[in-house]
């Protein structure tokens, strides 16, 4: 028998004791996206969060888990599934439906999570039994009891007394349930990791907030650093490739100080999202190589003050991102850049002093993207007498959203795709890549150059 006790309700409810042979079982999907763009092609990082789910699950449930992304069959008959269960994005909500459909049409009970069920309740839930806001964990106990009382609930959102769970409570993501797939190999060799959820922040047009609420919370670093060494051994090397999925692993300064210190000497090369102010101090990139770092993604947004300004990002100081970049390629780390196009505070001059940038600083993996207001968010509502495209399939921050006030649609999209064939083209690609040695990021620019040369107008409406 598997036992169920929650904090909240141990001392006045009996665990939940569910006898294995009437255990329900779980149909976990990861969907695919029917984007045309590098987006679910090639090789796919394991889907991190639903795995989470599918170790939380596991402990009342049986769990079967279809990753889509690398050519797992969605079965047609669910006979055998209780529940199916699904995580959605923007990009990929109108599968997600069309798969919910076909389940609920055959009796079965249908779960919906992840940020476009979360932002956008009311439409999700006329395609599924019950929405899970958020993250699972916060409202695991309660939901699982429902689905054994037969009393499924249509929102399972956190209370505002009981609030998002802490990380402390969090275990060992379990990534069995990915590799038992004989597509696994279309997994990407970087294996994903999570430190940190949430953001105080609250920029108008991010969804994190919403998600995983706006306090900052972290899992100890020796339960960070146990999960590392578990990977290790799992793989039978300590030389492992990590990817921390965290929005902002430096938002509180002093624990990522402490991770990065207690990871130094452990062998294994990272990545991670982070902030451009903690990058001001020179001893923070020094730290993180020699805790492994390879690669920093940073938001650099726009390399205009003005429009830093307009999108309320107070951590990012125009004036001061040479200074970072240097910081970061003094310690042979590279630079992972994002850039967004289309605010209103955009012109044609932006395209090419970003071009300036990138190439001056030989920023390594440059991202380019379309401002896109995420339904659901405070921009959205903003911005939507002048959205153009309401096709959710087309929201994966490449395709053209609403004319920005200083330029024609038809200007824009010839700007940029003109930089992205500038910037990945093969004299800037080693001006940009001089004195790297060989590695998957020159891989990344190597197909970045055949990507964008294929690049049209038409790609992007």
């Amino acid at each position: 028998m598997t036992e169920l006790i929650t904090p909240e309700l141990s001392e006045t409810t009996p665990p939940l004791l569910i006898p294995q042979a009437q255990r329900k079982r779980w149909l976990l999907i990861q969907p695919k996206s029917s984007t045309p763009l590098m987006v679910d092609s090639g090789k796919v990082s394991m889907p991190l969060n639903l795995l989470m789910v599918a170790t939380l699950v596991q402990q009342h449930f049986d769990v079967d888990f279809v990753d889509e992304r690398i050519d797992d069959a969605v079965p047609e008959d669910f006979s055998r599934y209780d529940v199916v269960a699904m995580t959605s994005r923007t990009l990929n909500a109108r599968r997600v439906y069309a798969i919910a459909a076909r389940a609920r049409a055959q009796g079965k009970q249908v779960i919906l999570g992840g940020v476009h069920p979360t932002m956008m309740i009311e439409e999700a839930s006329q395609y599924c039994d019950a929405v899970v806001f958020g993250e699972l964990e916060s409202v695991y106990e309660e939901l699982a009891r429902d689905i054994y009382d037969g009393d499924l609930k249509p929102l399972y959102r956190p209370s505002a007394e009981a609030g998002w769970k802490p990380m402390s409570t969090m275990g060992r993501t379990e990534f069995s349930f990915a590799r038992r797939s004989p597509n696994s190999k279309r997994y990407s060799f970087r294996l994903p990791l999570l430190a940190t959820k949430g953001c105080p922040v609250g920029c108008n047009f991010c969804c994190t907030p919403r998600i995983y609420g706006k306090s900052f919370r972290v899992r100890e670093s020796d339960r960070v650093i146990d999960e590392i060494k578990h990977r290790q051994h799992e793989v039978g090397k300590a030389n492992i490739h990590l990817s921390f999925m965290d929005d902002n692993i430096s938002f509180k300064p002093a624990f990522a100080d402490e991770l990065f210190h207690a990871m130094v000497g452990m062998g294994v090369g990272w990545n991670a999202n982070i902030s451009m102010n903690f990058l001001e101090r020179p001893a923070v990139a020094e730290l993180a190589k020699k805790a492994g770092c390879e690669m920093l993604n940073v938001g650099f947004e726009s390399v205009s003050p003005e429009t830093i300004k307009y999108v309320h990002k107070g951590s990012n100081r125009v004036s001061n991102y040479e200074e970072i970049v240097k910081n970061v390629h003094k310690q042979g780390i590279a630079l992972q850049g994002y850039f967004i196009f289309g605010f209103d505070t955009d012109t044609a001059a932006s395209f090419q002093h970003t071009y300036d940038f990138i190439v001056q600083n030989r920023i390594e993996f440059p991202v380019f993207t379309i401002a896109t207001p995420f339904p659901g968010t405070p921009w959205y509502e903003e911005m939507r007498p002048r959205v153009v495209q309401h096709d959710w399939d087309k929201y994966d921050t490449f395709h053209y959203m609403y004319e920005p006030a200083g330029m024609g649609r038809d200007e824009f999209l010839r700007n940029f795709i003109k930089l992205q064939r500038a910037v990945y083209s093969w004299p800037n690609i080693w001006k940009r890549m001089a004195g790297r040695r060989p590695d998957w990021v020159w891989l990344v620019n190597i197909a970045m150059h055949h990507f964008t040369q294929r690049l049209t107008p038409e790609t992007f409406l």
